[in-house]
């Protein structure tokens, strides 16, 4: 299935996923697409291994945990964002380090404040390695956090190389 990339999500600077300058971070980009589905993107480093050459599990949820977040806004104009209240994980493959990934993620149910999401990183070939599902709170950011976008660099960042459209 082809899906086309209708929108970029913002970058900030430290954020341990999407901080642009967090050193120590995935550095992870997040896409929109017309099947209403959130797709990010991310290459794991050394930093954050757990057995050598492969990914801890503890980020593999910090990267599912985000994009399950910030899928309630995909083609919405505002910035609600979900709080986690519960994330359930499950573990198929070793995820290699070195390698561009692909994170899917999507809602699958709202019922008023709360919603219902899912998704999977999938592994270059496509196979699905670790897949989660999780229980969020809409919250306003502003109810979040102490946040000052201008001070976080909380912005898209687009780049010449991002992707037009992806496969699977």
């Amino acid at each position: 299935m082809r899906q086309a990339v209708t929108g970029k999500q913002q970058n900030s600077r430290m954020c341990f996923v999407c901080g642009l300058k967090n050193v120590a971070g995935l550095q992870a980009s997040f896409f929109e697409t017309d099947a209403g589905e959130l797709v990010a993107l991310f290459t794991p480093r050394e930093e954050h291994q757990s057995y050598p050459g492969r990914l801890h599990g503890g980020i593999a949820s910090a990267i599912l945990d985000e994009a399950i977040g910030r899928a309630i806004n995909v083609g919405s104009d505002s910035e609600v964002w979900g709080v986690t209240l519960e994330l359930t994980m499950s573990y198929r493959r070793p995820v290699p380090l070195g390698v561009e990934l692909r994170v899917v993620a999507r809602i699958t149910e709202e019922r008023g404040r709360q919603y219902l999401g899912s998704g999977e990183i999938l592994l270059p070939d496509g196979e699905v390695a670790v897949s989660a599902q999780g229980r969020y709170l809409k919250a306003p950011l502003e109810r979040i956090a102490d946040f000052d976008a201008v001070e976080n660099e909380w912005r898209v960042v687009a780049r010449d190389d991002d992707p037009r459209h992806f496969t699977f």
